[in-house]
């Protein structure tokens, strides 16, 4: 049996893998569950594995070249077009095999440990913005039925919350002060935990060249240098500049025809935390001119 190219359906404990030989014919269903996975493949002649870019993706990835495989990670909004049938998992390895035989399909940009362990910092880090930012939100409109309005900045609730707990003749039911007040006591928590995260991926930055590198540029603090780092790593995966612009999607959507070219607002594709930062840093750059 001498298979070619295999379509991995990956999964948190069961996966489904098809084997094609170099014809593209189908001689191989398989199904394992995650410990079996490495060992299986430890015993297979170096062949090209294809596998849809998900969750643990980049794991599978490292594993699998390290035995001598070939290992192709395909965006999974291709994958699909060649999706025959019902929707099943060995249809969806089927899909995954055939996609990952057409040349000209591009593959998702590989990441190394030290990118994902970067990423999964600032992916902490924005969970607890996004935490703090509906705790605020909250304290603002309850007070609010009580006449107290904050304007709605973060500072506001920080600054003045604590001058509401304070004032005993505001009106506030005894019992909805002690809450609010163990409310304050959480928003702090976050607060300290933002800086942390800060802190944390300011010392991640200092041990990357890549990301000193990009600190140079205007607009690029130890935030967003830190990201794109995570998402574009030191660049090598793309031809050209315009490529890395493309895959973060601040780049023109097109949408032309019959020899007409149509340039649109940015394709926004790719990573959207990424996106943000870049655009957040080129409006402090803006709003310094």
């Amino acid at each position: 049996m001498n298979i070619n190219t295999i379509g991995l359906d990956i999964a948190k404990t069961i996966f489904h893998l098809v084997g094609l030989d170099k014809n593209g014919k189908q001689i191989q269903k398989k199904k394992l569950r995650r410990g079996q996975v490495l060992a299986y493949f430890a015993n297979l002649p170096p062949c090209t594995i294809a596998i849809e870019g998900c969750g643990s993706a980049f794991y599978w990835q490292r594993e699998l070249t390290k035995q001598g495989h070939r290992v192709k990670l395909l965006p999974a909004q291709y994958v699909k077009a060649h999706l025959r049938g019902n929707k099943n998992d060995y249809n969806d390895a089927l899909a995954i095999a055939e996609a990952s035989r057409v040349p000209e399909l591009r593959e998702v940009t590989p990441k190394t440990i030290e990118q994902q362990g970067i990423q999964a910092l600032h992916r902490l880090r924005e969970r607890t913005v996004n935490d703090r930012t509906s705790l605020s939100n909250q304290i603002r409109g309850l007070l609010s039925e009580f006449g107290i309005i904050f304007n709605q900045r973060i500072s506001s609730v920080r600054k003045g919350l604590p001058a509401v707990l304070e004032d005993a003749e505001n009106g506030l039911p005894h019992t909805f002060r002690d809450a609010l007040g163990l409310k304050y006591n959480q928003f702090c928590q976050l607060d300290d935990l933002v800086k942390d995260f800060n802190k944390l991926i300011n010392e991640s930055s200092e041990a990357h060249k890549e990301i000193e590198l990009l600190q140079s540029i205007p607009g690029f603090g130890d935030l967003v240098s830190s990201s794109y780092y995570s998402v574009i790593g030191d660049g090598k995966a793309f031809a050209k500049s315009r490529d890395a612009s493309a895959s973060v999607g601040v780049v023109p959507r097109q949408h032309s025809t019959g020899g007409k070219t149509v340039l649109q607002g940015i394709s926004k594709r790719g990573d959207k935390y990424l996106r943000k930062m870049l655009i957040n840093g080129a409006r402090s750059v803006v709003s310094c001119a």
